[in-house]
């Protein structure tokens, strides 16, 4: 405890090697703990990997139509073990990759458990294995666990490996023959999606009436319809009420009903992980398990941040980069603030998902006068050259009185790499008149964003 830390970060994942790094370029004197990789679950255990697992089924099913677009593609299979090792591989290259920043930066790594021992004049004291350290100001980065449901059966099967989280399904070396999903959210649907490709019977159970959560309704229809043409059942509206030995029971307005499974993951949601961290001993406050903060990250202890899923906000990696930065900037003193208003979410399925700003529904509930208008993406040429399935829409909400974008939502081809566009529009209030404007590359996908600006 000689040295007196500028800064420790609790938490290796996107919002804590982010802040640690950014405070390390401003020349701050920074420790970092991770008791397990980093990269926290986004790079070891959610976003990286199950890219690239997705990608090896995009391109699988890309080959199984190949005659639709004049290519003959015979026996086409995917060697699942072999995509499992690809995936392993490109999560080793980017954990190295974010290790040689923290040591270009002179970021001190400690591959340790972190506890918050109290405050003593010098700075926060923090206990790792038998080691004290000490800082002025702590960040707090310890993100999300899986949220576990009550569920009789539940915790019996995932000890005994038949219940999964979306940390063990992306290691299974086996395809499983009938795969239960609970939850249509982001993580059940993006592996229903791969698992579907590779030869699983997938099953979706969902307690609401829809798929995507707050995704736009209009557009996780197509979404659904999408799914449901390539082979995936889903159970919509049902209740899980027990996970037996060899399936999933639950009730729907029907009944009480079941599916059998070899596998089931379960997928409901994540919850801020703080036990064990004592937060208490330096009285950090905390709702719902969450940690609280302010626009600036700061907690109601003067000196400590919280960022990422840890404080229940915006539980996406990149929702986490700026929240670090904000969270640095501020500690550099120079005011910054966090604003959630224009946040794009993707679901990397095929077709993929983009969204935006506010959705219809939400738009409604809030008496917002707004103008709401759709184009199918046949409105652009490439997109039209390069699918045969032709159901992808792009829908722009826009505020009727100050003609400025709420929100944009859209399925299809490229919405992830468009979808940050949407959002910059959003967070700079531009308005209609503004986009028409705006040269956009022909042709593109994207640029039917700006021929829908011609439709209002």
């Amino acid at each position: 405890m000689d040295v007196v830390y500028d800064l420790i970060v609790i938490g290796g994942g996107p919002g804590g090697y982010l802040a640690a790094e950014r405070a390390g370029q401003a020349g701050l004197s920074v420790a970092l703990f991770e008791k397990r990789a980093l990269g926290g679950v986004c790079l070891n255990e959610g976003c990286i990997p199950s890219k690239a697992l997705l990608n090896s089924a995009k391109i699988a099913d890309y080959a199984k139509h190949g005659s639709k677009y004049g290519i003959s593609c015979e026996n086409v299979s995917i060697n699942h073990k072999a995509v499992v090792k690809r995936k392993d591989k490109v999560v080793r290259t980017l954990v190295a990759g974010v290790a040689m920043k923290m040591k270009k930066n002179k970021v001190t790594v400690v591959s340790e458990e972190a506890v918050i021992q109290g405050r003593t004049a010098e700075g926060f004291v923090v206990k790792a294995k038998d080691n004290e350290y000490i800082a002025k100001r702590l960040v707090i980065a310890t993100g999300s666990v899986p949220a576990m449901p009550p569920i009789p059966g539940l915790h019996e099967g995932y000890k005994n490996g038949f219940v999964l989280t979306n940390r063990e399904i992306l290691d299974i070396t086996e395809v499983p023959e009938k795969l239960v999903i609970i939850g249509g959210g982001v993580i059940g649907l993006e592996m229903a999606s791969y698992f579907n490709s590779v030869g699983s019977h997938v099953t979706v159970i969902e307690m609401l009436d829809h798929i995507a959560g707050p995704t736009d309704r209009e557009i996780s229809n197509i979404l659904l319809n999408n799914y449901k043409k390539k082979g995936v059942d889903f159970r919509l509206s049902a209740k899980v009420t027990e996970i037996t030995g060899n399936g999933v029971v639950f009730e729907t307005a029907e009944g009480r009903q079941s599916v059998s499974a070899n596998k089931v993951l379960v997928s409901i949601g994540r919850r801020p992980f703080t036990e064990g961290l004592g937060l208490e001993k330096i009285g950090v406050e905390t709702e719902r398990g969450r940690i609280k903060t302010d626009e600036c990250m700061q907690t109601n202890i003067p000196g400590v941040y919280a960022v990422g899923d840890v404080n229940g906000v915006s539980m996406l990696a990149h929702t986490a980069y700026r929240e670090a930065e904000v969270c640095i900037n501020n500690i550099l003193g120079k005011r910054d603030t966090m604003r959630y208003n224009a946040i794009p979410s993707v679901i990397y399925t095929n077709p993929e998902v983009g969204c935006v700003g506010e959705t219809e529904e939400l738009a409604k509930e809030k008496g917002i006068d707004v103008e709401i208008v759709k184009l199918p993406l046949t409105y652009s040429g490439r997109y039209v050259a390069e699918n045969t399935e032709l159901d992808g829409i792009v829908k722009v909400i826009v505020n009727k009185k100050y003609r400025t974008i709420l929100g944009v939502h859209m399925i299809g081809s490229y919405a992830s790499e468009i979808i940050y566009g949407a959002a910059m529009m959003i967070e700079s209030e531009m308005r209609v008149e503004d986009i028409r404007q705006i040269v956009f590359p022909h042709p593109t996908v994207g640029e039917v964003i700006k021929e829908i600006m011609w439709e209002l």
